[in-house]
């Protein structure tokens, strides 16, 4: 499928002032040239080289013309249909199966002028065509033409890449920023407390364990483990009186030292963030009670959010394991007979079958964890 040589006699050679100015990308496009004529692999190499192009590949061989497609990237395809093993259809199919993010424009150059070969080779995938033998000049206006609209393409793509990834680099931040208040937050009502800061951060880890092994969702389970600390952020509406007293509490102070849960919520209400929804539920929640004899609504059973009803749990261990100004740590075995006692009374017995089979990891996480 030879193109005549005259036509190209006649070509204008670009000076170098006709390039200032042109964009340097343009000019250093990867270009893959697969037609089986050789001279016409010649011609078109001869005419982009003579235009400034620096970066031109060429083969003869279709098959071969695709493992080079495959293994590097270019700009734009020239395309000959007519060829032997492989025509241009089959070429434009198994680009198409390769499944590359992006792919060139492919300007087909051929003899065959028949209308249903032009809707076919558009059909498969070509970008353009030009019929054999062709003028340079419109050669070139459509080859430039193709490139600039695939660069600028790549531009956007790159663009949007580069402010997708800057969103998830902010939204990542405001997420570590948010959680670090909220640890803080968890923490300002501990140092209120004979409790301490460490003790938010081993009630958060024993709640990611039980919620995984209750096989929440991992959204739940990353969601739990953020807010358990704020389980008892409503004990800085606590009076100090109350609050710091060493021995027991008589029946009015218990009275108001029971509206921390209830004064938790009323911190975190108002807010639809998950995370804040969460917390907010766990603050009302965590001293609910299986048999319904908990505060501050006599929720029972099932209707206890589950998050209430694992917080509990994990609440109550690390209060019973670690030493208070008010009482001596309980050792390992008699927090376990307690929790086992107070299964289907105090806590949920499902939580209480799991938690017996994660005992280790509890003791893990309060040796990394100690105050």
């Amino acid at each position: 499928m030879s193109i005549n040589h005259g036509q190209y006699k006649s070509m204008k050679i670009s000076s170098q002032n006709e390039l200032e100015g042109q964009s340097i990308e343009l000019y250093q496009s990867q270009i893959l040239i697969i037609d089986d004529e050789p001279m016409n692999v010649d011609i078109m190499t001869d005419l982009l080289e003579t235009e400034g192009y620096e970066n031109i590949t060429s083969e003869t061989n279709p098959i071969k013309g695709l493992n080079l497609y495959e293994k590097r990237s270019f700009d734009i395809i020239l395309l000959d249909i007519n060829m032997p093993e492989l025509d241009g259809f089959g070429v434009m199919k198994k680009i198409k199966f390769m499944n590359k993010p992006l792919v060139p424009p492919i300007l087909i150059l051929t003899a065959l002028h028949r209308q249903e070969i032009c809707n076919r080779a558009l059909e498969s995938g070509a970008t353009d065509f030009i019929n054999k033998p062709f003028n340079s000049d419109e050669a070139l206006n459509r080859i430039k033409n193709l490139l600039n609209s695939y660069h600028t393409k790549k531009h956007l793509i790159e663009i949007n890449d580069n402010l997708e990834n800057l969103v998830n680099i902010r939204t990542k931040e405001l997420i570590e920023s948010k959680l670090k208040v909220i640890q803080h937050l968890g923490f300002a009502a501990e140092y209120r407390d004979t409790e301490t800061a460490a003790h938010t951060i081993r009630v958060g880890e024993y709640s990611r364990l039980l919620g995984k092994k209750l096989g929440l969702e991992n959204k739940m389970v990353d969601l739990l483990h953020q807010a358990a600390p704020l389980h008892d952020i409503g004990k800085i509406g606590i009076p100090d009186a109350i609050l710091l007293k060493p021995g027991k509490f008589e029946p009015d102070e218990w009275k108001i030292m029971k509206t921390h849960t209830s004064i938790g919520a009323e911190i975190l209400e108002n807010d639809n963030d998950p995370l804040i929804v969460m917390a907010r539920s766990i603050a009302l929640n965590h001293h609910e009670k299986w048999n319904g004899k908990g505060y501050p609504n006599g929720l029972s059973g099932n209707n206890i959010p589950i998050e209430g009803r694992i917080v509990m749990l994990a609440d109550v261990y690390d209060a019973l394991t670690m030493v208070r100004p008010y009482k001596a740590a309980w050792t390992t075995e008699e927090t376990i007979a307690f929790i086992k006692k107070e299964s289907g009374t105090s806590f949920d017995p499902d939580i209480v079958h799991l938690f017996l089979g994660i005992i280790d990891d509890f003791l893990t996480i309060r040796q990394e964890c100690l105050d």
